[in-house]
Order: structure tokens, then sequence, then C-alpha cells
């Protein structure tokens, strides 16, 4: 087992003995990870904070159910996208927002991909490569979630598999398919950003109203295959491949503050681990296996991890646990910054 895999079964099989240093390493530990899943997979919203803390606190509840300590990660990652699939439900549920929930709305300057290039300081091959992921379809969100994680050496494949649901066969057919749109992504960004500019693609670009979607996406590729000038001006051949240019990049840094409540000071170690039980109701037993998730679509594509009912649970955020959390967030983001400082970034090719 490699060291880091036995680092985190200790600290897992330690947690679930009471440790509260335990606990606060762990969600110092893995924070970073899970903001960048639901992060990039909410592309940013509003919601992904609340999305991330309460990952951390039915992970840390859940955890003396956890069969299997090794697989602490891949089970976490799971019940991230689990919460992203339920925000997506309810978004899907709620009716169009007012002018006083608006507060609540995601800012179209403020996405995922802009939070990338700039706490990552990405330049370059790379910067464009962040810029071409806000071309790709809505459906790839998820997945680009933990691919672009993979990529960076974060997960294991087959710990996306698991993560979606999927076996290792069909989510690779998935992975390529997205890689396919993400190319076509870079040649879109790379034409926009040619001077001068084509002729013929400013004359088809006059109806865009500048924002990246999958349709202007196709229609753009479509250009760029029958358009012998933009062609001529996009040979991909000085184009390093997007594993290469993810790989060691590092996680995004979240920011303490978004997880901060005022005026709140217990910690988060001191609060006991475990749902509250109805009086009567028998102890939960077995493991965390699998089971069927609804994507915001209806299918049953993708699968999630079992986690405590919620009729069953006590209230997640308690002053106590957001002040913990944000605590040790402080902690992980300072780490972060050092672990996430980008080397020397390859010049564009001419």
């Amino acid at each position: 087992m490699h060291s880091d895999e036995q680092r985190t079964t200790a600290l897992v099989e330690a947690a679930r003995a009471g440790d509260p240093h335990a606990r606060d390493a762990l969600v110092r530990a893995f924070l970073p990870l899970v903001h960048n899943v639901v992060g990039r997979a909410l592309d940013g919203h509003a919601d992904t904070d609340d999305v991330v803390q309460e990952t951390l606190v039915r992970a840390l509840d859940g955890l003396p159910a956890l069969r299997d300590p090794a697989r602490f990660r891949s089970w976490l990652v799971a019940i991230a996208m689990n919460g992203v699939r339920r925000r997506w439900r309810e978004r899907l549920q709620e009716p169009l927002p007012g002018l006083d929930r608006a507060v609540g709305l995601a800012d179209p300057a403020g996405d995922f991909t802009d939070l990338t290039i700039l706490r990552l300081g990405l330049t370059g091959q790379r910067r464009d490569v962040a810029r071409a992921t806000r071309w790709l379809d809505e459906d790839d969100r998820e997945l680009l979630s933990l691919w672009w994680l993979e990529a960076a050496g974060e997960l294991t494949r087959a710990e996306l598999a698991e993560a979606l649901g999927l076996d290792p066969a069909h989510a690779a057919v998935r992975v390529q398919r997205m890689k396919e749109r993400l190319e076509t992504g870079r040649a879109v960004v790379g034409a926009l950003d040619a001077r001068p500019r084509c002729p013929d693609l400013a004359a088809a670009l006059t109806p865009w109203d500048g924002r990246p979607s999958p349709l202007w996406r196709k229609r753009l590729a479509r250009h760029l295959r029958d358009c012998r000038a933009c062609g001529a001006g996009l040979d991909r051949r000085g184009l390093a491949p997007v594993e290469g240019l993810l790989v060691g990049i590092g996680l995004v840094p979240p920011l303490a503050g978004a997880l901060l409540d005022a005026g709140t000071a217990p910690a988060f170690a001191a609060e006991p681990v475990g749902w509250a039980q109805p009086a009567g109701a028998p102890e939960a037993t077995g493991g965390t296996e699998p089971t069927a998730v609804t994507q915001p679509g209806g299918g049953p594509e993708a699968t999630g991890v079992a986690e405590p009912a919620a009729g069953h649970a006590a209230p997640y955020w308690t002053p106590g646990r957001r002040a913990g959390a944000a605590g040790v967030a402080a902690v992980a983001v300072l780490g972060a910054l050092v672990l996430t400082l980008p080397g020397p970034d390859e010049p564009r090719p001419e």
C-alpha cells in the first residue's frame, strides 16, 4: 500500500475510534479535493460551499459504517457527487428566482474556470485548456470535475469510474468523447484569440452574445473545418496533449472565508461524530455499498454511496460544525497555496 494510502487508512481508523485530531486531519487533507470536485461540477455556483460542507460532515458521520478504510477517498468523492446531483435536482424543481433571490445566483464572471486560472496562475496552453472547458456540453460538467483531477494525478481512473457509477470501459468511452469536445473547444479558443481575426469568422459571430455554449461550439467548429484561412492558423501539431498540461498543476485552493460563520467558536472536533438516531430506532449496520441515484434527466446512469437517511439525521450544519470546518479550511488553504504554485509554463507555439 502507498504511504499516502497508509496514512489515510490510519487517520480513518483513528477518526472512527473517536480521535478528534484524526477527524481534523482528514478534513484538512481532503477539503481541497472535495472543493475541486464540487466547484467544477457546479461551475462555481453559489451553492458550492454548502455542498462541500455537507459532503465533509456526511463523510465524518458515516465513518462508522465504512467497511474498508482504504476506500475512503473514492467513497468521499462519491458522496460529493451525490451532493452535486441532489443540488441539481433541487435547482430543477425550484421556480424561477425573482429579484429577492438574485443574491444566491452564480456570478457569470466568477465561474470555476476563472478561479482555476487565477488561483493556480495558469498561463499559455494551460490557461487555454481551462478556457476551453467553458465550451463543453452541460452533461460533461460532472465528468470534467473528475477527469480534470485524474489528469492532474489526484484521482485514479478506478476512482473516477466508481464516482460516476460506471464500469471502467464505459467511463473510458465517456472520457474520450469529452476530450474530443474539449479539443474542439481549444480550437475555438485559438480562433477567437487570433489577430487579425478571420473576416468570415467575425461575420459568423455577429449574432453571438459572447457566452460560450455547446451550440456555438458546434457552429464555430463547422466554420473551422470549412475555412481554409482558419484551418491554416490552427495547426494543432504545436499543442501539447491536455493530460500533459494538467499533470502536477495541483488543486484549486478553497478560500477559508467562504466557510466562516460569524460569531461561532466551538471546534469541529469537539462535536460528536455520528447522526442522532430517533428513540427506539435500530442501530445502523452494514456498509456503504453504491446504490442507484437518478440523474437530473431522470436516467439511472450514475450511482453513489448510501448515506444516512434524511429522516434520521440531525441538522448537519450546526454552528459548531460550520466554525470548525472554517478553521481547518484556513489551514488547508495555506498548505494548498504552497503546493499549487505553478512551475514554469511552456511558451505558446508560434
